[in-house]
């Protein structure tokens, strides 16, 4: 799979994305992803307990404190019995320099 190919999954997937903040949502509406949503300043613990989907997928920056921040936020959904699908945020990791998912529409720009 290719990044190109990586959007388009996420374009038709259903499943919630959440991202940190606004910026990230209008970075993945840029490339035609609609079902992100913010975690904001809101405590994550109310975050995980509005969150109404089955399976979500976790879109944080992947510097040390959205790291930090995605331990935190599975952990709370995960304990909600809700299901993370990783699969997305592991394949930023592998396989981009990218650091922010803010930064997603520009490094694809790039480096398609």
């Amino acid at each position: 799979m290719d990044l190109q190919e990586w959007v388009e999954s996420l374009q038709q997937t259903e499943r919630l994305i959440v991202v940190e903040g606004k910026n990230d949502v209008i970075a993945l509406q840029e490339l035609g992803i609609v079902q992100a949503r913010p975690l904001n300043t809101q405590p994550i613990f109310l975050f995980a307990e509005s969150i109404e989907e089955k399976e979500v997928i976790i879109l944080t920056d992947l510097d040390p404190a959205g790291r930090k921040l995605y331990r935190q936020l599975k952990r709370a959904l995960v304990k909600r019995g809700k299901k993370i699908d990783n699969i997305f945020r592991e394949f930023l990791f592998k396989e981009t320099s990218l650091s922010e998912i803010e930064g997603l529409p520009t490094y694809l720009r790039n480096n398609a």
